[in-house]
């Protein structure tokens, strides 16, 4: 699989989706573990969706971009900006590190900072925020390590295993953003 260096990090660069990226993120949406914080565990998702997926991503006025290792060009997760409003300059922020052995090596939070420096300071946003379950320990502390806060709690508002499940909002802005690239 090609990928492109379009942002670059100390372990990872950000890539526009490659050719053929939609086979592992097929395999990697459809496990249990990885699609249930992704509030994606409920739904089947083939092949042919996820192309379709890769496809659409390149007419969308979004952000969608691999993570990629530096070391050796390993795809191993996905990052992306949604709901881009360039008027109030806001977006959501979505991330995925779906190869399980590269969890929990600070390449999540490297890509966040990373695509967090492109949104503020090339694509001119103001304010990035993003839903979470509040079951997702490990992704509520990168997301704290990376500026956000919380923003609210909606209860209640995820159901599997038979349980209803908070979900945690939190946003960072520009201004907060680059005065801690500055500490």
């Amino acid at each position: 699989m090609k990928h492109y260096k379009k942002i670059i990090g100390n372990n990872i660069y950000l890539s526009p989706f490659g050719e053929d990226d939609y086979i592992s993120f097929t395999e990697w949406i459809n496990d249990y573990e990885t699609s249930k914080y992704l509030d994606q565990y409920s739904k089947v998702f083939t092949l042919e969706d996820e192309k379709d997926f890769v496809e659409r991503s390149r007419k969308d006025d979004k952000v969608y971009l691999s993570i990629v290792k530096l070391s050796n060009d390993e795809l191993i997760g996905n990052v992306s900006l949604m709901n881009i409003d360039h008027i109030n300059k806001t977006a959501t922020l979505g991330i995925m590190i779906g190869n399980k052995k590269e969890r929990e090596k600070g390449y999540g939070t490297e890509a966040i900072k990373l695509l967090l420096d492109y949104a503020f300071n090339h694509l001119n946003l103001n304010n990035i925020m993003l839903e979470l379950l509040k079951t997702n320990e490990r992704a509520k502390k990168c997301y704290l390590k990376c500026g956000f806060k919380e923003l609210g709690v909606r209860r209640q508002s995820h159901y599997f295993e038979g349980i209803y499940h908070d979900s945690i909002y939190m946003q960072i802005l520009k201004e907060d953003f680059n005065s801690s690239k500055s500490v």
